[in-house]
Parts: structure tokens; C-alpha cells; sequence
């Protein structure tokens, strides 16, 4: 069966503008450039490293070999398999350009699930464990989560992005401190 993975952000690939918390679990965007090291693993244009409360984001996962300076495109050709929102309600899977997923409920919590040998990564709701989009493909190298939180947004998406515990049969809620409560309509 899938194995499950403990996943944080990596402070030494985090973009200067970027804050990892010290448990490595939330990220957050700032005005502030922070006092790091410029390496080759760190992403120094693009900011890449729980999506509630944010009007923009881009998940996924990314080859150990991505281009990680300068301004970044970011699609399978180029190492990311990623999904993205922008704009509250714009949904997309990034196939080389935005394909549009049609979501009814905005996204609290999402999955992103990896299977290698098969050359799968799959996007899910967390909360109502319903498909969102698989990229297929075949992967010849190591792949690492990829996250970006963008940018702030005048304040309205300064949310941070937060990697919460995978649940087996139940939802969790170790991260409901950093997101609005759910609205029903």
C-alpha cells in the first residue's frame, strides 16, 4: 500500500523573502529579505518551499534537478507537476499552460499523492477525498514537494501555507488555527 512521508520545508532551498517556521511545518511570504546563505539549492527569484485563507498558491512536486534562479516556469517539461490557485476561485493543474479544474467548494486542505513507479502525482480535497487532477508521467530522478505561497496580495493572501498530518479515516484539525472556519452555502 502508499507509504506515507513526513514532509517540511526545507530552510536551505526556502527564497530569502520566505519564512520557515522552526518546526518546518508553515511558511509564510514577507517584506523582509532574510539573512541567508545564497547556495544552489536555494530558489532566489520565484518563492517556492494548508491553503485556507489564501487567494493564491502553487503545490506539487518538482525534480531534484529543477532550475531553481532566476524566473521559473513552472510545468511537467521543466521538472513540476503542480496545481495552482489564483484569484480566490481559479483552479488549475499546470500541464504547459493552466488547465482549469472546476471546483464547486473552495480548498481547505489538499493531497498530493505520489506514485513513482507509476508515474503518478495526484491532486485531491483532503476533506471530501474527492479527484482533483493526475499528471502522468515517468520520473528518472528524485522528486522533492515543491510549494510556492506567492505573494501577499496587499495582506488579503498572507496566509501561510501549513503541511498538515495525513489522517487515516478521519479529518484532522491540527491545522484548523490557520484557516477560516469552513462557510456553508
Amino acid at each position: 500500500g502508499p507509504s506515507r512521508t513526513d514532509v517540511t520545508f526545507d530552510p536551505e532551498t526556502a527564497h530569502p523573502y520566505l519564512i520557515v517556521s522552526e518546526d518546518g511545518k508553515e511558511v509564510r511570504l514577507t517584506d523582509t529579505r532574510q539573512r541567508v546563505t545564497d547556495n544552489p539549492k536555494r530558489f532566489d527569484r520565484s518563492p517556492g518551499v494548508l491553503v485556507g485563507g489564501k487567494t493564491a498558491w502553487t503545490l506539487g512536486v518538482a525534480r531534484e534537478s529543477v532550475n531553481r534562479k532566476g524566473g521559473i516556469t513552472v510545468t511537467p517539461y521543466n521538472g513540476y507537476w503542480t496545481v495552482w490557485l489564483r484569484n480566490e476561485n481559479e483552479y488549475a493543474a499546470l500541464i504547459g499552460r493552466p488547465l482549469p479544474l472546476p471546483l464547486r467548494v473552495k480548498l481547505q486542505t489538499v493531497g498530493v499523492f505520489l506514485d513513482y513507479d507509476e508515474g503518478q502525482v495526484s491532486f485531491y480535497n483532503s476533506q471530501s477525498r474527492s479527484h482533483l487532477y493526475t499528471f502522468t508521467d515517468s520520473f528518472t530522478e528524485p522528486l522533492y514537494p515543491y510549494f510556492c505561497p506567492c505573494n501577499n496580495d496587499g495582506g488579503k493572501n498572507a496566509a501561510p501555507l501549513v503541511i498538515c498530518p495525513l489522517a487515516e479515516g478521519r479529518t484532522t484539525n491540527q491545522c484548523a488555527t490557520t484557516r477560516p472556519p469552513v462557510r456553508q452555502t
